[in-house]
């Protein structure tokens, strides 16, 4: 990223949209058989309010205004919210992201700003190519992660 970028990120979430993505984060963990805990509901809040990629440690502060975090409970939420689709990590930044939606086995595309870090989470249905691929090699994938670079709107206006 460019140092003198002076542009901000994605606007907040609506209260309207978050309390929504929590419900139905809520209902995905229920049908799956799991505990939708209060750790988890934060941790996935705290992404959501993000709007953009976000470093594990950089949730800790925000987790509780009136008591330290500790990392394991940050991380075993984040691990807990990827396997269920709920949120990505995007390697080449460290850091995880809200999902739009895509379940826990879609190929993550995103379209990442090299001037003001934002990121944005596409679906361009690249499951089966990346499957043909695979199977074409004797290879079965169970997933993928695409990050494409760039300028976003506001960095190139």
């Amino acid at each position: 990223m460019d140092s003198t970028c002076s542009h901000g990120g994605d606007a907040p979430i609506s209260e309207a949209r978050l309390r929504a993505s929590l419900l139905r984060a809520e209902e995905v963990a229920t049908k799956e058989g799991e505990k939708w805990t209060p750790n988890r509901a934060r941790v996935y809040e705290l992404l959501l309010r993000a709007g953009g990629p976000v470093k594990a440690y950089d949730l800790m502060p925000a987790y509780s205004a009136d008591k330290a975090t500790k990392p394991p409970t940050v991380y075993r939420a984040l691990e807990f919210l990827e396997g269920l689709g709920l949120a990505h990590r995007i390697p080449s930044l460290s850091a995880f992201m809200a999902c739009n939606d895509g379940g826990p086995t879609h190929a993550a595309s995103f379209l990442i700003c090299t001037c003001c870090g934002s990121a944005e989470e596409i679906t361009p249905d690249l499951a089966p190519i990346i499957s043909r691929a695979g199977l074409r090699r004797g290879f079965e994938p169970h997933g993928a992660t695409l990050e494409i670079r760039g300028l976003c709107q506001n960095c190139r206006d």
